[in-house]
């Protein structure tokens, strides 16, 4: 997700996320007199701690802050169209419902979920020894939000973050402050204690100086591939894990037995919605030759009957104009008929048809309301053309055959792959985000994001009965090579080439 480098700061020296001499600005932090916690670190004793919830409590938090969400729609969509030009539609059902939907499921799930599980399988010889997974809370998890989903994104990182038990500390986007700050009001008055939920300023030095805490435990970032390598380079210098959700730029694949007009009309609603400023919204449709002219028909009354929408500022709006005009320039079509007049933040949303290879449209990093379509003829091509395009976060597949997707699923490479959709099922509540290479690392979201915010532990309990300890006696030597050899029978290791 597009974020300028200065928006989290690390352009900048790194100074303190807190303010000379206020010691209790961070929770967790020891007063005067006390042991710091750089302190700790130093001497290698630091003790994790999280936000000591009971998980029953975390539950209730849950659903009465999905509830307070729900509540305040008509705010937030005040906010978020200020803050970013979304109209009140987008912002009911791409931040508030999925948001309350999340809370909800969480609320629901998380326990069972975090619960202890048993580990099964142990070998006879081990009697006596039984074993579970533990989930802890990783202790204090940093976030520096984005802009482009300002209330749903951050809130669900919120409420993942709280239920697996941690104190949580935002940095949020300079983009917007004032629907982030709402959303962090209303988690604290659902019943948060001090402590729990804190934040810093949304000003781009504090993305730095949140990176520098001693006392963090994880960072989650959200945004785009360059400044994420810059927060893996400065996490990595204090071996700080990192969740890192960043740019995507895939594909749609059509394949030969699809339905056209189900894929244009499903691909165009992706690549219009939120301005194009979705990581998960394809930016090239790879159409199979013997549907391209009917994807074709299908896609251009769209384009052309396509309202202009508002981008974050005026230089995303600038990049959306020229790589247009790049395209156009070198062979491509619009879809729409129609070149984009306007000299401000509203563009017109575009479908390059039969886009040239070297425009660089059809494989750039953009983030707007852009769609570079060109045909394919046999798998191989569609794969080359695919992997080209770099990051993969959320590919789309359209077939009238599912098995087909299936089978291609695991060659394209992303973290998400939806078949005959684009958008709509990654809004499920239990839906992960698993990015890939230069998309970042990480998962979050859904089941196994709300298990990343936590770390295993193995217990272990030996009973009363248990194996001998020490050397065994001769007898019991022989019995264990007999089983051993027994268990090899039958088999002839290579020969030995050291």
């Amino acid at each position: 997700m597009s974020t300028e480098l200065s928006a989290a700061g690390l352009n900048r020296p790194v100074a303190s996320a807190v303010p000379e001499g206020d010691p209790a600005r961070i929770p967790g932090r020891p007063g005067p007199g006390g042991p710091s916690a750089r302190d700790a670190v130093d001497a290698g004793c630091r003790l994790v701690s999280g936000n000591q919830l009971t998980m029953a409590a975390r539950r209730n938090w849950a659903g009465r802050f999905g509830s307070l969400v729900a509540a305040d729609r008509s705010r937030f969509a005040e906010l978020v169209r200020a803050e970013t030009g979304k109209p009140e539609w987008e912002t009911l059902v791409a931040e508030i419902m999925p948001l309350v939907a999340s809370a909800r499921w969480h609320a629901r799930r998380a326990g069972r979920l975090l619960a202890d599980r048993r580990l099964s399988g142990r070998p006879w010889w081990m009697v006596g020894q039984s074993a579970r997974v533990r989930r802890v809370p990783l202790g204090r998890v940093g976030i520096i939000a984005t802009w482009n989903y300002p209330v749903q994104l951050l809130g669900i990182q919120i409420v993942q973050a709280v239920m697996a038990g941690n104190r949580v500390i935002v940095k949020p986007s300079e983009r917007s402050p004032r629907s982030q700050h709402r959303l962090i009001e209303l988690a604290r008055a659902a019943g948060l204690p001090p402590g729990v939920l804190d934040t810093v300023s949304p000003d781009r030095e504090s993305g730095a100086a949140l990176l520098a805490e001693p006392d963090l435990d994880h960072l989650v970032f959200t945004g785009s591939t360059s400044v994420g390598r810059r927060v893996a380079a400065a996490a990595a210098e204090r071996m700080l894990p990192t969740t890192l959700e960043l740019s995507g730029c895939d594909s749609a694949v059509v394949l030969a037995d699809a339905d056209p007009v189900l894929a244009a009309r499903s691909i165009w609603n992706a690549v219009v919605f939120n301005a194009g400023q979705t990581c998960m919204a394809p930016r090239r449709v790879l159409v199979h030759a013997d549907v391209a002219a009917a994807f074709a028909a299908a896609i251009v009354p769209l384009a052309a009957g396509a309202g202009l929408r508002t981008m974050i500022d005026l230089p995303a709006a600038e990049t959306h104009r020229r790589l247009v005009e790049d395209a156009v320039a070198r062979g491509g079509k619009l879809a729409s008929m129609a070149t984009d007049r306007e000299d401000d933040r509203r563009v017109r949303p575009q479908a390059i048809i039969d886009c040239p290879i070297d425009a660089e449209a059809l494989f750039a990093d953009h983030f707007g309301p852009l769609l570079a379509v060109r045909a394919w003829r046999d798998e191989s091509d569609l794969l080359s053309l695919h992997r080209r395009g770099g990051r993969h976060l959320a590919t789309s597949v359209f077939t009238q055959w599912p098995s087909t997707a299936d089978e291609l699923a695991t060659r394209l490479g992303g973290g998400i792959v939806t078949i005959n959709d684009c958008l709509l099922p990654s809004a499920h509540p239990a839906t992960s985000i698993a990015p890939v290479g230069e998309s970042g690392w990480g998962v979050s979201r859904g089941v196994e994001g709300l298990l990343a915010m936590t770390r295993p532990v193995m217990v272990t309990r030996t009973g009363g009965l248990r194996p001998p300890t020490g050397e065994p006696d001769p007898r019991a030597k022989r019995f264990l090579e007999g089983l051993v050899r027994w268990w090899g029978r039958g088999v002839v290791p290579p020969p030995d080439t050291d």
